[in-house]
């Protein structure tokens, strides 16, 4: 699989940079330069290209115009998460072997266990399950 990558796309710095012993102009350009680019590597960041686009501006009321901007374009690679089976991940729990003395686990108040579902009315009190509708009243159950 070829690795993914994710982008960042910044300004190219306008003005230079003063520093101690840098007199020219384009010195302090470079160091402005020089900055972003490891700032941004610190971050992880792998310089890839400088780029000069159009951007349309406002200008006035109705007007537009179009400026060139230069921007630095930076990539790095996107750490994709590893799936794992959820399994895998958690160990593998082993039960005690039931023994004539063991008792089986106590149920909630109010539930009903499996052996004695058949015996046990539903709640609405009809032995289907459905419920109860008078027969004189009309419906799909009723006389009407």
């Amino acid at each position: 699989m070829a690795p993914r990558f994710e982008y960042r796309v910044v300004p190219a710095p306008a003005k230079g940079k003063k520093a101690k012993g840098v007199k020219t102009p384009q010195a302090r350009f470079a160091l402005g330069v020089e900055a972003v680019l490891n700032d941004m590597a610190a971050d992880g960041w792998e310089y890839l290209r400088a780029e000069l686009l159009p951007s349309e501006e406002r200008s006035g009321l109705t007007g537009t115009v179009t400026r060139w901007r230069n921007v630095l374009v930076f990539r790095r690679p996107v750490v994709m998460p590893v799936a794992v089976p959820a399994d895998a991940s958690a160990a593998p729990v082993e039960e005690p072997p039931l023994t004539g003395d063991a008792k089986p686990p106590s149920l909630p108040s109010g539930a009903v266990s499996a052996e004695g579902a058949g015996d046990a009315a539903p709640e609405n009190g009809s032995p289907e399950g459905k419920p109860d509708i008078p027969p004189d009243l009309p419906g799909p159950r009723g006389n009407g």
